[in-house]
């Protein structure tokens, strides 16, 4: 036991490093969607993301947008915790039977114009919880979904991406 502890408190930790990302090209990106939120909405990004059965490995990457080193809410990108107040509807994992009608009626309380994202390959498809038992869809079986975000789960800044080429693509309509 004294062996432990000691290799415990004398051996560094094991982290990963921090990736390396270009601080100013994040930046960018995430300006653009704020000045692209704003040019259509005329105010910042509501998000209300809603887990329809996931395995919490796209939240990770998302709650990573919020941190430190991504910080959104300094480019006026908010998440809120009601849909009554959000713009964006951000859905992970495949519609499981339990969630459907939950997933509905979060859909019926978010205001017009209000956007639909599914967020990782079980939203889009099922993934690899298709054909279970369990499991309705993927988020376009019970929702109308406007952008598809593909990726086991997607990195934050494709995320952020996504919510860009969303903004975009509904300034052209």
């Amino acid at each position: 036991m004294k062996k432990l502890l000691l290799q415990g408190i004398l051996q560094r930790p094991l982290t990963e490093k921090a990736p390396a990302a270009d601080e100013t090209a994040l930046a960018d990106l995430a300006e653009t969607v704020n000045r692209a939120a704003k040019k259509r909405l005329g105010r910042s990004l509501a998000i209300r993301q809603v887990d329809a059965g996931s395995c919490n490995g796209c939240e990770l990457e998302i709650h990573a947008l919020g941190n430190a080193f991504y910080d959104l809410e300094r480019f006026g990108l908010h998440f809120v915790a009601s849909p009554r107040h959000a713009d964006i509807l951000l859905v992970t994992g495949p519609v499981t039977k339990n969630m459907q009608e939950a997933l509905k009626r979060t859909y019926a309380a978010a205001p017009d114009p209000k956007w639909v994202i599914a967020l990782g390959d079980c939203a889009c498809t099922g993934g690899l919880f298709a054909g279970s038992y369990a499991v309705a869809g993927g988020i376009a079986e019970t929702v109308p979904v406007d952008l598809h975000i593909r990726g086991c789960p997607p990195h934050p800044e494709k995320i952020l991406q996504g919510l860009l080429a969303l903004l975009e693509r509904q300034q052209s309509l």
